[in-house]
This record gives structure tokens, C-alpha cells and sequence, in this order.
């Protein structure tokens, strides 16, 4: 068991601050921002496919820093939006993931890419850190700075007790429903890409 602890303390945990934040439920009820420990924060079930996705107002960053207004998810509607919640910055699994989605960025998402079609990773790491990974990795996406857990909850994504997220991917269709889950995305399986692929072709 301690040796367990000592493997996820050593690939995974950072610090991890609050921000102002806001998730809003399919019902359209607001949560508010709380100044609690992310250690605090309930678990939720990750929203069904058929489903509204809920909103979030959240900071983001690219590799010129943080973005001057925050990603509110509905601002959104009528783009397709891959949502790409990952455990945490430069470990092995989310470069795997997130440099698969660089280099084969319009094999994945069509042509259309970055305009029709946006690409937004979200994991618990502030604006600071996501906004040199960027510049690092020239990724031709912001990141997501959710430091509160707070659309990591909502999604359903969080790593139990850990201030962090699992790996899992939503699309979200132009009408603001989800249209494709997989709550256990392997990022080192061609399949899964290639199933992540196919869903957001069908919900353009």
C-alpha cells in the first residue's frame, strides 16, 4: 500500500489552489465558488450520452499565458468540443495523449479543427504551469486551468480522493449535448483514438 502511495505521490500529486470558478448543471442551477479544500468536493456522476453537458466558466491558457477572459463552456454552442480532462501536466500518459492530439490534430479532428471543431484539455494544474506546457510543446490548444475540481466533479472525472482528474474524454455536440464518452480513455491505445475520432466526425 505504501509503496502504491509513494507511486502516485511521485507521477501525479502537486499543488493544487482554488480559483474563481463556476459550474452550471443541466438544470441550469449555478455552483457557486467555494473557498473549500478540493479534497472537500462531492463525487458526481459523469453527465450520459444524450445529455446536456454542463457549463463552466473557467480560466485557460496558451503559450502567451493565460487567456484575458476565462472558457465558458456555452459560449461554445454550435461548435463540436472535445473535452480532454487529463491527471496532470509533462507525466508520460498526458504528453502521450495531449502530443497525439498535436501531431495528428486534423487526422483527429478534420480539417476544420480549432474553428468547427475545439480541442479543450482540462486537468487540475494552474494557469501558470499549463501556459509554459504550451510554449514547451507548441500545442495548437489552451489548456484548461481547473484548480478547484470544480467541471472535474461535474464531468464526473475526478480521481477519487486526489485533487486530481482521471483520463477521460466527452464530445460535446454543436447543440450542447454530449454525444460520446469514454470514462476510461486510454492514451496509448489506437483504438481509442481512432473510437474518439470517429465520434466527433458523427457529431459534426
Amino acid at each position: 500500500m505504501r509503496a502504491t502511495l509513494l507511486a502516485a505521490t511521485a507521477l501525479f500529486v502537486g499543488t493544487a489552489t482554488t480559483t474563481h470558478a463556476q459550474v452550471v448543471a443541466p438544470s441550469g442551477s449555478a455552483a457557486s465558488p467555494s473557498a473549500a479544500a478540493p479534497a472537500a468536493a462531492p463525487a458526481a456522476a459523469a453527465p450520459e450520452v444524450g445529455k446536456p453537458a454542463p457549463d463552466f466558466t473557467l480560466p485557460w491558457a496558451d503559450a502567451n499565458g493565460g487567456r484575458a477572459t476565462p472558457l465558458t463552456l456555452s459560449s461554445l454552442r454550435g461548435k463540436v468540443v472535445v473535452l480532454a480532462f487529463y491527471p496532470k501536466d509533462r507525466t508520460g500518459g498526458c504528453t502521450a495523449e495531449l502530443t497525439k492530439f498535436r501531431d495528428q490534430y486534423t487526422t483527429l479532428f478534420g480539417d476544420h479543427a480549432g474553428r468547427d471543431v475545439v480541442v479543450v484539455p482540462i486537468s487540475a494544474d494552474g494557469v501558470a504551469s499549463h501556459a509554459a506546457w504550451v510554449k514547451e510543446s507548441s500545442y495548437p490548444f489552451a489548456l484548461v486551468a481547473d484548480t478547484a475540481l470544480t467541471a472535474i466533479t461535474a464531468y464526473g472525472s475526478r480521481m477519487g480522493a486526489m485533487p486530481m482528474s482521471q483520463r477521460t474524454v466527452f464530445v460535446i455536440g454543436k447543440d450542447g449535448m454530449v454525444k460520446y464518452r469514454d470514462l476510461r480513455f486510454n492514451a496509448l491505445s489506437e483504438e481509442a483514438y481512432a473510437k474518439l475520432k470517429d465520434a466527433v466526425a458523427k457529431a459534426g
